[in-house]
């Protein structure tokens, strides 16, 4: 059972998946209550297995509620116990849907041939906007709250993922705050190129190019 998770939040792969650095402390303090309780001994330790494939064996783990908690606590990030059993269950499904988005991308280009894609490595850079991120910000919109770079093994090519994360609209009944992710495979190599291209002409132009 490893100890990691999909995502890093600092120099560090030995963290849990949405980063809690300065950068994104502001989106997760907004599930916070104002209840000051900060024991942890009500947290579960169970800990949930994602749909995410390692590249050796097996899938990566979720950290449990009181893993979470604590990674908070360290960080100085005041978290509440109540909070947990809303906040885990988010952090896990930002990652699956991150996931979603990569395998959207690599559908139909090979990877089932040798048992499917798997998640090799991952990094967490809240520091780095990508320059997608810093055109949208360009014209107005609002940066992303983090960037991670994952990066995935298709039956030997390895391809590295930029997912930028934006808090999306929140809802003025339940006051949910909703997330966007921008997905896409980074301009490292010409296959990275080519796969844009592609998914550029569909969607734009209506372009019934075939995968190779």
């Amino acid at each position: 059972m490893t100890s990691k998770c999909p995502v890093d939040h600092s120099e560090s792969q030995e963290s849990c998946p949405v980063d809690h650095g300065s950068q994104s402390s502001s989106t997760w303090a907004r599930f916070f209550s104002t209840t000051n309780q900060r024991s942890d001994h009500n947290l579960s330790s169970e800990r949930e297995v994602s749909t995410i494939p390692k590249a050796s064996d097996g899938n990566w783990v979720y950290p449990s509620e009181a893993q979470f908690f604590a990674a908070m606590a360290r960080k100085n990030h005041n978290p509440q116990v109540v909070d947990m059993k809303t906040i885990v269950p988010i952090h896990n499904a930002v990652n699956e849907r991150a996931w979603f988005e990569v395998m959207k991308w690599e559908s139909g280009r090979g990877g089932e041939a040798c048992g499917g894609v798997k998640l090799v490595n991952f990094k967490g850079r809240p520091n780095d906007k990508s320059p997608r991120a810093r055109w949208k910000m360009f014209l107005g919109y609002a940066a992303p709250f983090d960037r991670h770079d994952w990066v995935v093994d298709r039956c030997g090519v390895q391809m590295r993922y930029i997912i930028d994360f934006y808090t999306g609209r929140t809802d003025p009944a339940t006051k949910n705050v909703s997330f966007y992710l921008d997905v896409r495979p980074a301009l490292d190599n010409w296959e990275a190129v080519k796969m844009r291209v592609e998914t550029f002409c569909r969607k734009w132009l209506g372009s019934s190019t075939t995968q190779s």
